[in-house]
Formats: C-alpha cells, structure tokens, sequence
C-alpha cells in the first residue's frame, strides 16, 4: 500500500471496551511516520472502559476527517454499537474511502453488523468466533486475518500483532519491526495456556462456562444485526 504524509488512523472509543483493544493498536500506530491517530466518538466527553479506565476522545464523528485506516476495538460495549444507528452509519461512510477496514477481537461483529464483512473472511475473540457466520463473514481461527482490505486481529492481545501487520502494509515490514524492537514486543507468556489450542480442555471448559451467560447475549444481538442485514 503506498502513502503520502499524514496517514489518518481513526479508533474508535466507546463505553464498556476492552481497553487493551484499543490501546495495545494505539502504542504501535502512534510510532509509525507521517501518522495521525484519532480516537473517535460521538462527543468529548471521558469514554470509560469495561474495567474502569477513563480514556479522553481526540475527535467526535462529525468533526472526524477522512480516514485511511478505520479500526473498531471490541469489548462488552459491543453489544450496544450492533444496532446503534449512528455509530454503524459513521463506520459504513468512513469505509468507503478508507483504504484498510480494521477491527480487534468483537470489534470485527461491529463491522458485520454494519455489512462491512459480508464475503470476507475475518477473526474475532475465540468465544465469539463462530457468531461472524451469521454476518455473512467466514470465520478464520487465526491471530490475525487479512482478505483483501479487511484486516481483523482475534482476542484483546492480538491488537499489537494486528497493528503491526498494518503498519507493514502501510509502511514496509522495516519499519514495523523498527517499532516492535523499540517496544520489546518479545512475547513469553508464564503459562501456555492463551488459546482454545494450547489450554487444557479442562481450562477451555471452565472459561466457556464462565462466559457462557455473555455470550448468549452477545448472539442475541448478533441475530437481530443479522436478521436487519438479510431483509
């Protein structure tokens, strides 16, 4: 992908996301040349996340410049955006000029919803993952997915893999692995144990049955995007 000066990359922030989402993509896209990033949402007010931390918007969608890279983070708040008219009308405009439509974990079912994945293959949180069929997506069990100009990273930590692929596309590979030396992305996790691949298949149990209550509510709101995309 060639670019001129002043790439605009633009995040959006809404209630009850996973922050890490957000910020893990935010770390590596500040780093990169000639970029802008936006965190995007409908006013200035403090957007607080799922655990509590309050994160300041830089910019609302009527005052958010054109993008060439749009992201969507995910997180419990997802929910909400699936049929928020506004929020799903701000993305589906920003996208048909955008170069790179972009989502971290549950994000990318806020880009189904919107009809932004319908043919494409994508990722998403492995709780949630088959609920991208419903959207018209195909569901990919990898770490991060590109087909064609959808890029979508899986579960919370795969957002600096994911925006690390961007920044290649963007930029070259050198840069991108530049900005992971100066970030010691070196990962070692303590335990392996980080997918449904590598966990115990009495850790998997235990997780989906913690989730399970959430997740039913999650395709509740998957089937009514679903059903308002196939009308």
């Amino acid at each position: 992908m060639s670019h001129s000066t002043d790439i605009s990359i633009g995040l959006l922030l809404f209630p009850a996301l996973t922050q890490l989402d957000l910020t893990g993509p935010y770390e590596v896209f500040t780093r990169a040349p000639d970029t802008k990033v936006h965190l995007i949402w409908k006013n200035l007010d403090l957007v607080v996340s799922d655990r509590g931390m309050a994160i300041q918007p830089t910019t609302t969608f009527n005052a958010c410049p054109a993008l060439d890279v749009i992201c969507v983070p995910g997180g419990p708040g997802q929910i909400n955006l699936m049929e928020d008219e506004e929020v799903l009308s701000f993305i589906r405009a920003q996208s048909k000029q955008a170069k790179l439509i972009t989502s971290v974990c549950t994000g990318a079912l806020v880009l189904g919803a919107a009809g932004l994945l319908d043919g494409y293959k994508a990722t998403t949180h492995w709780a949630s993952l088959g609920q991208l069929e419903l959207l018209g997506a195909e569901p990919v069990n990898e770490r991060v997915v590109r087909d064609r100009n959808r890029i979508t990273g899986a579960g919370v930590t795969s957002g600096i893999d994911f925006a690390l692929n961007v920044v290649s596309e963007i930029f070259g590979s050198d840069i991108a692995q530049n900005i992971q030396l100066h970030m010691e992305y070196d990962p070692a996790p303590p335990f392996n144990c980080g997918s449904p691949r590598s966990a115990s298949e009495e850790q998997l149990k235990k997780a989906q049955q913690q989730v399970a209550p959430f997740i039913e509510k999650r395709l509740q709101a998957t089937l009514k995007a679903a059903a308002k995309l196939h009308k």
